[in-house]
């Protein structure tokens, strides 16, 4: 459990940025060279591969080299582990807001029968 915790938080981490924010979401459209990602970027080269190598690092995304160009691709793996955490939570919170839901339909239901 304590490993799946740390996974989580590095995903997270890297999430919480949005320079990385905005890789994913170009990644999302395919595979691209890190050169591309960096392109419209108003940052250096360096920092681009720095960002990638934190979402590399967290499992976010797969990188490999191909001849000269190193290309970069999300791991669907990585992110169906944040999705399911995030899952999990939605589901636990549907779950309070309707028990919440129908404590208040009795509360009211018992009212009106008072009246």
């Amino acid at each position: 459990m304590l490993q799946y915790q740390a996974d989580l938080d590095r995903k997270f981490h890297a999430l919480a940025d949005p320079t990385r924010r905005a890789l994913l979401e170009r990644l999302g459209d395919g595979p691209a060279a890190v050169s591309d990602l960096a392109a419209p970027m108003d940052m250096t080269l360096t920092a681009v591969m720095q960002h990638l190598g934190v979402l590399e690092d967290s499992g976010l995304v797969r990188t490999r080299k191909t001849g000269r160009r190193r290309m970069c691709e999300i791991d669907a793996f990585g992110v169906t582990v944040v999705e399911e955490w995030i899952a999990h939570r939605k589901a636990q919170w549907e779950r309070r807001f309707d028990r919440l839901g129908a404590v208040v339909s009795e509360a009211k239901s018992a009212r009106e029968k008072r009246k």
